[in-house]
């Protein structure tokens, strides 16, 4: 294992810079122990950091060029986080707890985000309009500008990737914020900008305590579009703020996301959406499958799964787990580990069964065992709100109707899932689960090529897909009068 800095510093129009607002402890989930120390910037950092790509972007270094130049350079970005990719997951696994084999799939689907809206850039294409044969009409789609990107701490690589790849690819520059618990590994992406020949101030990435930096960076006179992955509390804040400056969001929210299993599902099958849906990277998964709702017909047998699926996996510090295989490493904080351990309790305490897990474990670091729940109802608190952990809930239905009246019960709306081998039936279900995104036989259908984004509280704005880049720019009309 390679020794880690003991102290990583912001990286502001080009060169690396300490915090006006001290430092941060960063700790290392799967020990307990303190990691490293991160800078934390202040509101002087912040308007820095916007400054400068503002002066990138009003300077149309990035906007005025070819995009298909454009889109190679966001492509060779990629391609350096995958040449750094040992040194980026060891760093992941130690910041984040999730298993070493998990930190390469995340930077490997980072460096894809490049590679697709690289890829991308040049078919950003506008349209003429026909008006007769006075006038000739076009529309061109130009970059918004500065874009200030908020990050969540369950995937800072990939999920810092996914915007700041598409922003790029059209034209934008960008000031991140990394998240306080998972900062470290954000810095890849500026050592990508400066060896792949990006202007100094196109990418600019700080650390900072969310109701300082983020509130700053989200409330900024010259922010001109922001994207935020994140609780609903903050995204409220966020949007609040950005709309006393008239500057759009894309929200990704919570999520409650159930899998409907009916009475001729492949169990056997199912197993596997159980292992990939609730207990990859402990859980701490936005689109997580926390809830299934199962025909009471099969209960009993998918709980028996449930079960043993939970009871397989070894769980213990991530940089211990090199192999793929049945294993988990720790959740990202003792706090959230506490939280999570506490929903169980409370839905215990109002009737349901813990089947497996649901205690945190007596090693050092933020491990919770992985857990099963039955006789789970609807009206819980662990049926409504996020766990953000490894916790699987299990309902009952018992036709048709009642499933989708469960999984339509809570306020939110990212992904659901529809199990069954009759075609017409998951089709009529598709069509009726309140969801951005449903997947019908296998949960996390899908890549970076399909859109993904929520509805009701668990968000707006399209991210994944050529659906993602239409949040970057604006549509500008140009009509001109023939002589």
């Amino acid at each position: 294992m390679t020794d880690i800095q003991s102290y990583w510093r912001n990286y502001i129009d080009g060169e690396w810079a300490d915090g006006g607002a001290g430092r941060i402890d960063v700790i290392n989930p799967g020990t307990g122990t303190k990691l490293a120390e991160h800078a934390l910037a202040d509101e002087a950092d912040v308007n820095r950091a916007v400054q400068a790509a503002k002066r990138v972007h009003q300077s149309g270094a990035l906007s005025d060029m070819r995009p298909i130049e454009r889109g190679r350079l966001v492509q060779a970005m990629g391609r350096y986080l995958l040449d750094n990719i040992a040194e980026i997951a060891q760093v992941l696994t130690l910041e984040q707890g999730k298993p070493l084999w998990e930190a390469e799939i995340e930077v490997k689907g980072a460096a894809a985000y490049f590679e697709y809206y690289g890829n991308q850039a040049s078919t950003v294409e506008g349209r003429s309009i026909p008006l007769g044969s006075g006038y000739f009409d076009f529309t061109d789609n130009v970059p918004f500008g500065v874009s200030a990107q908020i990050i969540p701490w369950n995937y800072p690589v990939e999920m810092t990737a996914r915007s700041l790849s598409a922003a790029l690819a059209t034209g934008n520059t960008i000031v991140i914020k990394t998240p306080e618990l998972t900062p470290l590994t954000n810095a890849w992406f500026a050592h990508a900008a400066e060896a792949v020949g990006l202007p100094k101030g196109a990418v600019n990435i700080l650390c900072g305590w969310g109701h300082q930096a983020g509130a700053a960076l989200s409330g900024h006179p010259d922010v001109n579009q922001i994207v935020f992955t994140g609780s609903v509390a903050t995204g409220v804040a966020i949007a609040t703020a950005a709309a006393q400056n008239v500057v759009p969001c894309v929200l990704e929210l919570g999520g409650k996301s159930a899998a409907i299993v009916h009475d001729d599902a492949d169990l056997e099958a199912f197993e596997n959406d159980i292992r990939w849906g609730i207990y990859f990277n402990a859980g701490q998964v936005c689109s997580a499958m926390s809830r299934v709702i199962v025909h009471e017909s099969r209960h009993d047998e998918l709980v028996e799964r449930a079960v043993n699926i939970a009871r397989s996996l070894s769980v213990g510090p991530g940089i211990e787990r090199a192999e793929a295989g049945a294993t988990m490493g720790s959740m990202v904080s003792e706090s959230q580990r506490d939280r999570a351990a506490g929903m169980v309790g409370d839905a215990e305490t109002a009737g349901a069964i813990v089947a497996a897990g649901g205690r945190k474990m007596n090693i050092p670091g933020a491990f919770l065992e992985p857990t099963v729940l039955a006789n789970v109802t609807p009206d819980m608190t662990i049926a409504q709100e996020e766990v953000f952990g490894p916790v699987l809930s299990v309902l009952k239905f018992r036709d048709d109707a009642e499933a989708l009246e469960i999984a339509n019960g809570t306020q939110y709306g990212l992904v659901g899932g529809v199990f069954t081998r009759d075609l017409d039936r998951a089709t009529r279900a598709a069509r009726q689960v309140r969801a951005g995104q449903v997947f019908v036989n296998e949960w996390f259908a899908g890549g970076i090529e399909t859109p993904f984004g929520g509805i009701g509280k668990s968000g707006y704005g399209r991210e994944k897909g050529r659906e993602a880049l239409w949040n970057y720019v604006q549509t500008k009309n140009v009509a001109i009068k023939l002589g």
